[in-house]
């Protein structure tokens, strides 16, 4: 009876092990697509995310590592370093626009040419590419012709296994901004496929050969297993830091601090969080295309909302503060020249402007209501007051005052003073009080 029990467990766990067991073989021998999502203007974030995920999928022997972009362009200095991370992958790279009404512009259209595989999904747009200053201001004739060239050479070089066509169109992007559709890139081989989605995409894919820099591969995708790589908390964080609006929050929030911690010294909260916000907005300061020139409005801003503090009369340079702070943001971040997903929102600038002169010159009022209100407590508050005599005063003696008995010195009186007299504080020398009776002026 035992050795029954034992040999139907021992039946139980060899058809559970082979149940758990063949599945995960199974899954640890498939083919494994990496994909990464990038929305927004490239940043130095970006560039990062792109370049750990190709290393993870060079570390797991992914099959292929596709890249989901939708992005208005950016400086050329991360295209280009975007642009040598996909083209040394030893794993397959495959750039795809999407999701619909997602775009190719400007470097994007280069890091597009530059996939080892590239496609576009429907109503998605691709060029544009025309060279602008880190700025976004249009470059003199002589150094927009030599990037240009440079430009052109870059995507004759990365589109010359494309055709002829796809090489015309590629240098009429840079030469002339020119843009095109989906079905006119796959027209003129600019880029391998039109996906409608991912699925659709891998199955396009399928026994697809591509050149990398271990040389040529068959793609077999399907039926692989994609993972989708997250962008890392840093990789977020640093992002959130390039949106202009951020920026423009967190030195809005970071100046009315600082004027908090100057103008009710003593803590160190406000300034730390002011300290913290302004040198976060520093980094962003640092990647976005802004206008330096607004950095002295908003200096000035910061000076008239101090001096307001020391004014004989307050409000007016608190006003001319928030003027001054509204036209420095708006230079900064939105000058002519700067393309217009990188610019502030202006509403946002008068709110956030109006709020933080609000907030400062209510704290203002706060703090003088507090200097001019009488002192309540101390010493110098016991002047005028009324007490009664504890011990005879001859001329000196107790008397009780407040809850407290004080030593007291009776001051051209005739003497003694009574227990029980009321007297009147008349001046305080330190610790010991001088009196007159009460009934007297």
């Amino acid at each position: 009876m035992n050795r029954g029990i034992w040999y139907r467990l021992w039946q139980l766990v060899l058809v559970v092990a082979l149940l758990s067991g063949t599945p995960t073989a199974a899954q640890d021998n498939a083919r494994r697509i990496l994909v990464l999502t990038a929305d927004g203007p490239l940043t130095p974030a970006m560039a990062e995310y792109l370049s750990r995920s190709i290393q993870a999928a060079e570390v797991q022997g992914a099959e292929a590592l596709i890249f989901e972009m939708n992005t208005p362009g950016g400086t050329l200095d991360l295209m280009n370093r975007m642009v040598q991370d996909i083209r040394s992958s030893t794993v397959p790279v495959v750039v795809y626009v999407s999701p619909p009404g997602a775009m190719a512009g400007s470097a994007g259209a280069l890091i597009t040419l530059a996939g080892h595989a590239s496609a576009m999904a429907p109503e998605t747009t691709i060029g544009a590419a025309s060279p602008v200053g880190p700025e976004g201001e249009d470059l003199g004739q002589t150094m927009q012709a030599k990037q240009k060239e440079i430009m052109k050479a870059t995507v004759r070089s990365l589109a010359e296994h494309r055709g002829q066509p796809a090489i015309d169109l590629a240098q009429q992007m840079i030469e002339s901004a020119q843009a095109v559709s989906a079905s006119e890139a796959l027209q003129a081989g600019v880029i391998d496929f039109i996906a409608s989605d991912r699925n659709d995409l891998l199955t396009k894919l399928d026994g697809f050969t591509v050149s990398t820099q271990a040389g040529e591969r068959v793609l077999h995708t399907q039926g692989a297993v994609t993972q989708e790589l997250k962008i890392s908390l840093i990789e977020r964080l640093l992002s959130v830091l390039t949106n202009p609006n951020i920026v423009f929050l967190l030195i809005a929030v970071g100046v009315q601090a600082i004027l908090i911690e100057i103008s009710s010294p003593g803590g160190w909260i406000a300034g730390f969080i002011g300290v913290v916000c302004l040198a976060l907005a520093s980094y962003g300061l640092g990647v976005l295309p802004v206008n330096w020139f607004g950095i002295i409005f908003l200096l000035t801003a910061f000076v008239l909302f101090i001096l307001d503090i020391k004014a004989p009369t307050h409000g007016a340079l608190t006003v001319a503060g928030v003027a001054s702070l509204i036209v420095g943001a708006l230079v900064l971040f939105n000058s002519p020249n700067v393309p217009s997903f990188q610019r502030v929102s202006v509403p946002l600038v008068v709110f956030s402007s109006t709020f933080t002169g609000a907030v400062f010159f209510t704290i203002l009022l706060f703090a003088l209501r507090a200097q001019r209100t009488p002192i309540r407590m101390g010493q110098e508050v016991l002047a005028g007051k009324t007490g009664t005599v504890s011990t005879e005063l001859n001329p000196r003696g107790i008397i009780q005052l407040g809850g407290e008995q004080w030593t007291a010195e009776a001051e051209n009186e005739t003497l003694p003073v009574a227990i029980g007299e009321r007297v009147k504080v008349i001046r305080v020398d330190g610790l010991h009080l001088w009196v007159r009776r009460a009934s007297r002026s």
